[in-house]
């Protein structure tokens, strides 16, 4: 009777925080971050995960984020403290309270930093909305999740492997988080609460579960060797392993810019094009063999108009400065044509091209295709290094040292201050409400691959026809569709593709996007007037 009374409060006590804050969000209007709500009373080290991604969005101060960091902290290891005295089984002894409190506040804080570089990582994708960057924040917690998860009740948790049952038992936290996740945010309004509340209820049974699987059936291999801390440095090493295997994907090197540079264009298709490679790309001043189309370069043209080569630094530049480049090239191709013009922009090139038909598209041109390009960014936001106060001013700062640390391991060169990273959070609302937007007089696709369903938070996202793929960002699986569908459509002819697994995956994405900073909320946005796909779950929305 005694454990019966203890399940039954543990599973209360686990439903109370998801309930409270699916009702918070629901009242909001917040439909973004519904998905969010069931990791509210997750088993470690999810819950810690869930917390820090709020607290790196929502604080614009240090005082205040190290004040809500303390508090977190506190919290969480409190909370855990009455968890694991009801999830204690009868069987075993347990220890004082005391000592169950003192060691879950200082685990809370020391998981706090281990998790605190994935959670910074997770805002980061949410500025650049590329999945191999959420795949880089997700991927480490996934693997330390069963470490972590017995450290509130094995003494030497840091030695040993974890036991095949307890990684079974995270493996199916990640997965119940997952499913809750995208039901929160597939039903309509207050039906996310109740599926948040029984979310609460699965987690206080995992918990019940994971507190009694690492006191009965603790680890029997490599007890002696401090596995967890070996675990915690491999993690290190994931960010800096995914680049390189979403490059082996076979046929990653297909790049949309081959479509047209490879051979001449068709008869029937009237305009000259401009092809805009995207970000870390480089050019060597190869000449197309239909004198109808151009590269983009992003070092601009030379003295008789062809456009210079470039190196992958170069494609660093701000927006604003590639918009100006790109003018220039448009009106000296038409110029020298006397044709309209396409634009055919990939990733970065199909931010510039967009951007540029916001600001000061020339009247040739009539026609762009976008491949991979970056839907939802700017959904966080970091004031620049010289700025001490600002929403995410921590972020900014820690942000700064990840990357920095990247790059000494040989990681990605990019940083949260490059000019081009800097456009994307400092003109955030245009690209979340208006990159995907149709423009008055230009025919518009846009090439999503697969992997952007995991880029961004469910919902509508596109105004202009998609055209849906098997692919990852910045790569063709399969060049003769591609190739024939964007002659098609540079031929004047509609060209459209709905797959069926794309909303899926978006919502069983949802769980483990960051949440994104309400575009009124940020005095940095005041000069923009947008609606917020955050509340509206739409984008293309008039303005005020």
């Amino acid at each position: 009777m005694v454990a019966d009374r203890r399940l039954v409060g543990l599973l209360l006590l686990t439903a109370v925080s998801p309930t409270v804050e699916a009702v918070v969000l629901v009242s909001l209007g917040f439909v973004a971050a519904r998905g969010l709500a069931p990791q509210a009373a997750a088993v470690w080290p999810y819950d810690t995960y869930h917390d820090l991604r709020w607290l790196y969005v929502y604080h614009d101060s240090w005082p205040s984020f190290v004040f809500w960091l303390s508090l977190l902290v506190v919290a969480r290891g409190l909370f855990h403290t009455l968890l694991v005295m009801l999830a204690w089984p009868a069987e075993v002894p347990r220890p004082p309270a005391r000592w169950l409190l003192k060691r879950n506040v200082g685990l809370a804080a020391l998981v706090a930093v281990f998790v605190a570089p994935w959670a910074l990582i997770s805002v980061a994708a949410s500025v650049v909305a590329l999945s191999w960057v959420l795949l880089a924040s997700l991927v480490p917690l996934f693997l330390l999740a069963p470490f972590l998860q017995r450290a509130a009740v094995v003494g030497p948790w840091w030695r040993g492997l974890p036991s095949i049952s307890l990684v079974g038992w995270s493996m199916l936290n990640f997965v119940v988080l997952t499913v809750a996740g995208a039901l929160c945010w597939s039903l309509p309004g207050w039906w996310s609460v109740p599926v948040a509340a029984v979310a609460g209820v699965v987690n206080g049974l995992l918990w019940n579960r994971t507190v009694r699987t690492a006191l009965i059936n603790p680890s029997t291999r490599w007890v002696r060797v401090p596995a967890t801390p070996v675990a915690a440095v491999l993690a290190l090493a994931v960010p800096l392993l995914i680049p390189p295997m979403v490059d082996a994907v076979p046929d990653k090197s297909l790049r949309a810019e081959a479509v047209v540079l490879d051979h001449p264009l068709p008869p029937d298709v009237p305009q000259a094009v401009i092809v805009l490679a995207g970000y870390g790309s480089s050019y060597g001043g190869e000449q197309p063999l239909d004198n109808r189309v151009e590269r983009f370069s992003y070092r601009g043209l030379s003295r008789d108009g062809t456009p210079l080569p470039y190196r992958p630094h170069d494609t660093t530049i701000s927006v604003a400065d590639s918009v100006g480049l790109l003018d220039a090239q448009v009106r000296r191709l038409h110029q020298r044509t006397g044709r309209p013009i396409a634009l055919i922009g990939e990733s970065e090139g199909a931010i510039v091209a967009r951007t540029y038909l916001q600001q000061r598209a020339h009247p040739a041109v009539d026609t762009l295709a976008m491949f991979s390009p970056l839907i939802n960014a700017g959904r966080a936001y970091y004031p620049p290094p010289r700025e001490n106060h600002g929403w995410g001013v921590a972020t900014g700062s820690q942000l700064r040292i990840v990357f920095g640390v990247m790059r000494l391991f040989g990681g990605p060169h990019a940083g949260p201050d490059e000019p081009f990273i800097r456009s994307l959070v400092d003109d955030a609302p245009f690209y979340r409400n208006q990159l995907m937007c149709p423009v008055p007089g230009i025919r518009m696709v846009a090439f999503i691959p697969t992997t952007t369903a995991a880029e961004a938070p469910p919902g509508d996202y596109s105004g202009i026809p998609v055209f849906q793929m098997p692919g990852v960002h910045g790569g063709l699986l399969n060049r003769s569709l591609v190739e024939d569908r964007l002659l098609t459509f540079l031929s004047g002819e509609p060209i459209q593709q709905e797959r069926e697994e794309y909303p899926l995956l978006q919502r069983l994405g949802a769980a483990w996007q960051a949440p994104p900073l309400p575009i009124a909320a940020n005095p940095a946005w005041s000069a923009f007037r947008q609606p917020d796909p955050a509340f509206t779950g739409k984008v293309c929305q008039p303005t005020d």
